[in-house]
C-alpha cells in the first residue's frame, strides 16, 4: 500500500481473509483491531458497515460508501454519531445509525468494518483519485484579507509522536501578510485565532474558508482533504501506511505532504513551514499590491 501497489496488497490481504476465518471471531480484541468481513460477497445483499476506527478514518473511508450503495440492496452505517451530518452529504443513499456499545439492531446478510471496504471493493489507485473532494460544503465567509493559514498541532495522546511542538511553529504569527488561526477544538495556542468547531459541517466549512490548512496526521487532515482545502500535512518519519512514500497523495490531490527525516526531529519540517508560508505571504501580498 505504501508504494501504491494496491492489487498486491489484495492478494496479501486474501490470505490474511484465510487465515482470519480460521482463527474465528476476534470480539477479545479492541473494537478498532477486530477483522469484521469474512469475504462474503457484497453484491444485492443488505450490508451493515461498523465504523470501529477514529473520526478521521471513518472521513477517509466513507469516500466509498456511494459505491458500495449502488451494488449492496441496503447500506446501514453505524458511525459516530457527531460525523452523521457529514456523512449524509457524503452517502446520501445510505442509512447512518448512531455507534454505542452493544449491537446496532438491524437486519443484515453481510458486514465488514469500514477500513476493510477498499479491500472488499478492490479498489485501485485511480478509484482513489477520481474520489476526492466528496465532502460538499459552502465556506465560511473568509476570516480576514491575509494569508488565512489554519493550524492543528495536536494528534491525540494516544499517538504523540504524531504532535509537533506548537510553539516550533509560532513564528508563524509574526509573519507579514499572514493569519494565524486555531482549528482543532479545545487546543489554545495563544498566538492564533481559536477557529475550530465540535461541530463537524461547521469545522469543514471553516476549513474550506482558509487559504491554507497546516496540520498534522489527525482528523483535520482528513476533513480538510475531503473538502479539498489546501493542506500541507506535516507527518513523523515513520508515518502511517496511507500517506505512502512521496510528497503527494492520490487520496487527497489538493494536499502535500511534510515528513521528518529523522524520528522526533520536528524543528527542519516547522523550518521549511515556515521559510515556504513566508514566501506564500509575499506572493500573495505583491499580488494584491
Amino acid at each position: 500500500m505504501r508504494a501504491g501497489d494496491f492489487q498486491r496488497a489484495w492478494r496479501i490481504s486474501d490470505r490474511v481473509l484465510a487465515r482470519q476465518r480460521a482463527m474465528g471471531p476476534c470480539r477479545r480484541l479492541p473494537r478498532h483491531e477486530q477483522w469484521v468481513w469474512d469475504g462474503t460477497p457484497l453484491a444485492g445483499r443488505k450490508v451493515l458497515v461498523r465504523c470501529y476506527h477514529g473520526l478521521g478514518d471513518t472521513i477517509m473511508f466513507a469516500r466509498f460508501l456511494p459505491r458500495l450503495a449502488r451494488m449492496a440492496s441496503r447500506v446501514v452505517v453505524w458511525a459516530q454519531g457527531p460525523l452523521i451530518p457529514a456523512l449524509r452529504r457524503i452517502a446520501p443513499g445510505c442509512q447512518f445509525l448512531p455507534l454505542h456499545e452493544g449491537t446496532p439492531g438491524v437486519d443484515y446478510d453481510v458486514d465488514l468494518e469500514l477500513s476493510e471496504l477498499p479491500y472488499a471493493l478492490r479498489i485501485g489507485p485511480e478509484d482513489v483519485r477520481r474520489g476526492a473532494p466528496y465532502l460538499r460544503v459552502a465556506p465560511e465567509p473568509r476570516p480576514s484579507p491575509l494569508l488565512n493559514v489554519g493550524l492543528a498541532t495536536e494528534a491525540g495522546s494516544w499517538n504523540a509522536g504524531r504532535s509537533i511542538p506548537a510553539e516550533l511553529l509560532a513564528p508563524l504569527s509574526e509573519t507579514p501578510g499572514v493569519r494565524c488561526f486555531s482549528l482543532a477544538p479545545g487546543a489554545r495556542l495563544d498566538w492564533a485565532v481559536s477557529y475550530g468547531a465540535e461541530e463537524v459541517l461547521l469545522a469543514a466549512r471553516r476549513v474550506k474558508s482558509l487559504d491554507l490548512v497546516i496540520t498534522v496526521d489527525t482528523f483535520v487532515a482528513h476533513i480538510a482533504g475531503a473538502v479539498g482545502a489546501p493542506t500541507w500535512t506535516l507527518l513523523p518519519a515513520r508515518a502511517d501506511w496511507r500517506w505512502g512514500r512521496r510528497s503527494q497523495t492520490p487520496w487527497y490531490p489538493g494536499m502535500r505532504l511534510l515528513r521528518q527525516r529523522l524520528a522526533g526531529h520536528w524543528a527542519p519540517v516547522a523550518a521549511r513551514v515556515i521559510r515556504e508560508v513566508t514566501a506564500l505571504a509575499e506572493v500573495c501580498s505583491a499580488g494584491a499590491a
